[in-house]
């Protein structure tokens, strides 16, 4: 299957929404709907990448052909994100979006390398791949 379930599809492209929406609220300088979108693109985009990260220590626990090593790699590699979201939090700066961009990258790169060792769905790491691209072009926003 080459195309994500509906329910994923919903659900992946909805999370970019509040992303979406609040890149342009930051890019309109307006506070009539939020009063800093700054700081609430930066809460979500921790929160996602945390969530993307957790998604390693399901894949360790579930996928049945992972090597131990790998297994080990994916629980280690599970609370690497939230720590990053969590820097990038207490820091609150500009350099706060770009260490999100990064964590983005760096989980996509994990994701798509865990689809070619484990049997992931075909779409996984595409779909993976445009969200990560979008969350990071609205977080690039908040960097400028």
């Amino acid at each position: 299957m080459n195309t994500p379930p509906f329910p994923v599809a919903l659900l992946g492209y909805g999370g970019l929404i509040p992303f979406v929406g609040l890149a342009v609220l930051l890019l309109s300088g307006s506070r009539d709907i939020v009063s800093n979108p700054g700081a609430w693109l930066l809460a979500y985009g921790a929160v996602i990448l945390s969530f993307v990260g957790a998604l390693h220590w399901g894949f360790a626990m579930l996928a049945p052909k992972i090597d131990r090593a790998r297994r080990t790699q994916c629980y280690v590699w599970s609370v690497v994100p939230a720590l990053i979201g969590f820097l990038a939090l207490i820091l609150n700066s500009t350099l706060s979006y770009s260490l999100l961009i990064v964590g983005f990258a760096l989980a996509y790169w994990q994701d798509a390398d865990l689809a070619n060792k484990i049997s992931l769905p075909g779409w996984y790491p595409r779909l993976r791949a445009q969200l990560s691209i979008v969350a990071s072009l609205c977080l690039l926003v908040g960097v400028f």
